[in-house]
């Protein structure tokens, strides 16, 4: 490995070898090759004089690409496409002549892009599932566990854990939808000859449109696709880009935001990622445990969300039928996207199984602020039992007053409960107090909502793939 140049972090640090390969060098090339096969099997299939054995060369000789000959071809054309066209030739000879036959350089790297944006989009598509039962699993173990909730990040009506991790999983099923409408939806570029008028073909086949027609559904059919675009200039329209990436973005957002509430969470020592026995929170402060998974993973969701920009861009100055200005972008904008969102779930998938969760921390917090927020369950209680309601609600407003006063400027406990307890109107006791205090009668429908979601929602998706799964973070 050379130390002496720029290597992206992506590959050395975060992402996994399976979405790596997918934008390797070796899958696009070999790609390229089975295109080139498909097109001439389909075009011998209509009739072009192509034989069987020219065929069988160049199937045998698609994962033999010798990437030396083809950079030294490249060198010497100035065009990738055609580099390999030429390196392909002298593994399969026989079939040199008619290699690319009728087809035009996008031909096969619009195809190819198309293609490995699926195959990256099934890997992103089984992780994505992974995470959402992870958390599933973790929403139904705390889904009575009540704790404080927050708005404006203060202190409102409680939730429960479980409830809080659901509202994480209804957006990565979000996101699992809109990854499925797109990934079942891509369509080919097909084969449309240079300007998408399939006039090369036309030529090829004397203008019979019914073959030329034919030779594009064959092409696509034997790649495994629902059909090709209908209508391309040179290139498939670039929007294609923007829409698979607009669902990056989607993911990478979902993950902003549970990541952000778990580390708010172990500020407050509540909820704390995984740390391992010999990890440094540190170099300074040995004693720090810091939220890192979560924090990477939010810088990188930082960055795809940031980088679908860059096919916006592209599809809004593409020129007429097509410029060249998009090729350097897309290069690194879409595997760089896939490789970010790749690192992202993995983080997440460890993460979310080593969550801890500190219940006695959790309780104390929410036994600190629930007295305030059972004042008007305490005001109805002592009503009933014949107290007058405007004088009680302004007692518990002083009383309030009084015990904020004395958590914020003193530093002591809340004794809100005991100032009541104390005052004869409200004819209540501990034991009265006590009963209404239960913080359970405060979280509504908390645990049944995440059992409903989770057996309507979540589980006839995740029922259909296994979710066993091990991450190997590499730092």
């Amino acid at each position: 490995m050379r130390f002496d140049i720029y290597k992206n972090p992506l590959n050395t640090r975060y992402a996994s070898y399976e979405m790596s390969h997918i934008f390797s060098d070796d899958v696009k090339f070999r790609t390229f090759r089975k295109l080139w096969v498909e097109l001439a099997r389909c075009e011998k299939e209509l009739g072009l004089n192509i034989s069987d054995e020219q065929i069988k060369d160049m199937e045998e000789n698609i994962t033999n690409i010798d990437f030396e000959l083809a950079k030294k071809y490249e060198k010497e054309l100035r065009h990738d496409v055609m580099a390999h066209v030429k390196t392909f030739g002298e593994a399969a000879k026989s079939a040199a002549s008619i290699i690319h036959l009728g087809a035009t350089s996008c031909y096969v790297t619009d195809n190819t892009d198309i293609i490995q944006m699926k195959m990256a989009m099934e890997l992103i598509e089984k992780k994505l599932v992974i995470l959402i039962a992870h958390l599933s699993k973790f929403a139904l173990e705390y889904k009575d566990l009540p704790t404080l909730g927050y708005t404006h990040y203060q202190v409102a009506q409680l939730v429960t854990v479980g409830k809080r991790a659901s509202m994480w999983i209804q957006d990565f099923l979000m996101d699992y939808d809109e990854l499925i409408y797109r990934k079942d939806n891509l369509l080919l570029r097909g084969a449309k000859g240079t300007t998408g008028t399939q006039a090369s073909y036309m030529k090829l086949f004397n203008d019979d449109e019914d073959k030329v027609k034919s030779l594009d559904e064959k092409i696509v059919k034997a790649l495994g696709f629902k059909g090709s675009l209908p209508i391309t200039g040179q290139t498939y329209t670039r929007k294609v880009d923007y829409h698979v990436l607009q669902v990056l973005s989607s993911i990478a957002q979902s993950a902003s935001k549970m990541t952000n509430d778990i580390r708010l969470l172990q500020n407050r020592k509540e909820i704390e990622e995984p740390f391992e026995k010999n990890q440094v929170g540190s170099s300074a402060m040995a004693y720090k445990r810091n939220p890192m998974r979560c924090e990477r993973a939010s810088s990188l969701s930082k960055y795809v969300i940031n980088i679908v920009q860059n096919p916006a861009l592209v599809a809004s100055t593409q020129w007429l039928e097509r410029t060249l200005d998009d090729s350097a972008n897309k290069r690194l904008a879409i595997p760089e996207a896939f490789l970010a969102i790749d690192a992202i779930l993995d983080i997440l998938i460890n993460v979310s199984d080593g969550l801890v969760v500190y219940e006695n921390v959790i309780r104390l917090h929410v036994e600190e602020e629930l007295p305030f927020m059972a004042t008007e369950n305490i005001l109805m209680e002592a009503v009933k039992r014949g107290g007058n309601r405007q004088d009680l609600h302004e007692k518990i407003r002083n009383y309030s007053m009084i015990a904020a006063k004395r958590v914020k400027e003193e530093g002591l406990n809340n004794n809100l409960l005991e100032l009541l307890e104390n005052d004869p109107d409200f004819k209540m006791n501990s034991e009265d107090i006590k009963d209404i205090l239960n913080p359970k009668n405060y979280i509504g429908r908390s645990s049944s909502q995440v059992e409903e979601f989770i057996r309507d929602y979540v589980n006839p998706v995740i029922e259909n793939y296994n979710t066993e799964y091990e991450v190997q973070l590499n730092v």
